[in-house]
């Protein structure tokens, strides 16, 4: 055989040993492979169960601060700005037609009941008053002469009525005039002062013309509009003070509590009646009104203690039973500038000092009493 052909089979025969090698050695890779891959995932499916046999953690308990608080009777205050009144102001008006003949008072001055005010031209208003009376005296003789008559059996029972019916009559009549010469002195209804006095000497003036007003200034109201949320708070015949713009501080009584709202406002007159005897206090002067109302149970504490809830309800976190925690929605019944009086918590709570901002309602949480070296 030829020499080149042997070498070319011998390189053949090598060349294709040593790509069988190959082969050999990526099957026993590939073999070692999935057995180191199975041997880790053994590992890990260990490891999980080992970790699934021991006991979880309990989670951690959030830490406050709480303070005991109890509720304190408290008398609440009602505020209403109002102003000054006079309890009455009547304007004086002719009775008559007539012409005024004398004047007694001046803006200002003060009247006593009776008083006379103006006093209008008599005329002869006084001649028909004496005419009246002369008749009166006629018929009363008439009606005696009728009666004897009558008794006797000459005059009958309807000559009697008529003689009676005329002597009535003249009564009347002279009443009347009695009346007239009254009203012709226009007199103060009651005490009080002229604020504003229209007639003069010689001034004519017709029955219902205005000729003064006179005001009552003692007692003196100071008046008010009450919102519908408060008004049922105060009661007729309750207490309050009137703190004026002008210095005065003055007391007194509700006297009145209107049933009616205005219908813009929705809110009720009230009246406070004070005691204004040397008359110093002046009628139309702006006011405030305080007027104690019924006592209610109340908690005093820190305005920083107060939170919101999720919905934005202003209240407070306490702690109950199990250490759980309690949302209380609370009504600020007074501000003061050492703390707030509230209303809407139990009678006894243990609410949170520190750390309500931490926790939410339904939360269990660690607590730990407020002391003042905790404090510190």
């Amino acid at each position: 055989m030829n020499r080149s052909i042997i070498i070319a089979i011998i390189i053949a025969i090598a060349v294709v040993a040593w790509i069988a090698s190959g082969q050999m050695d990526n099957f026993n890779g590939s073999t070692g492979n999935d057995a180191a891959a199975a041997t880790e995932k053994d590992g890990v499916s260990a490891l999980a169960s080992s970790d699934a046999e021991k006991p979880k953690e309990k989670r951690k308990l959030a830490g406050v601060r709480i303070q005991t608080f109890t509720a304190q009777p408290r008398q609440q205050e009602v505020i209403v700005h109002g102003k000054t009144e006079a309890s009455r102001v009547v304007q004086l008006k002719a009775e008559i037609s007539g012409r005024v003949k004398k004047v007694h008072v001046d803006d200002g001055d003060r009247v006593k009941a009776g008083d006379p005010i103006v006093s209008f031209d008599v005329k002869d208003n006084k001649a028909k008053l004496q005419e009246a009376e002369a008749l009166v005296r006629q018929r009363q003789i008439e009606y005696k002469a009728a009666k004897a008559l009558n008794k006797k059996g000459f005059s009958s029972n309807t000559t009697l009525a008529s003689a009676k019916a005329l002597l009535d009559s003249a009564k009347a009549q002279a009443t009347g005039m009695r009346i007239r010469l009254d009203d012709l002195v226009v007199t103060a209804p009651f005490d009080g002062y002229i604020e504003h006095r229209t007639a003069e000497v010689g001034d004519f003036f017709k029955d219902g013309a205005e000729i003064t007003t006179i005001v009552d200034g003692n007692p003196l109201l100071v008046t008010g509009q009450i919102s519908e949320l408060q008004v049922n708070n105060i009661e007729v015949g309750g207490k309050g003070t009137a703190k004026l713009v002008t210095g005065e501080e003055v007391s007194g009584e509700i006297t009145f509590i209107s049933n009616m709202a205005e219908a813009a406002t929705r809110t009720f007159k009230i009246e406070l009646e004070v005691p204004n005897e040397d008359n110093k206090l002046r009628n139309g002067v702006t006011a405030e009104i305080n007027i104690k109302t019924k006592s209610v149970d109340a908690h005093f504490i820190s305005p920083a203690l107060l939170t919101l809830d999720d919905t934005g309800v202003l209240g407070l976190r306490a702690v109950g039973e199990g250490d759980i925690v309690a949302f209380y929605p609370v009504k600020i019944l007074a501000d003061t500038p050492e703390g707030v009086w509230i209303a809407g918590l139990p009678e006894t709570v243990n609410l949170i000092v520190v750390g309500q901002d931490f926790v939410r309602e339904g939360d269990q949480v660690k607590p730990d009493f407020y002391t003042a070296e905790a404090s510190q």
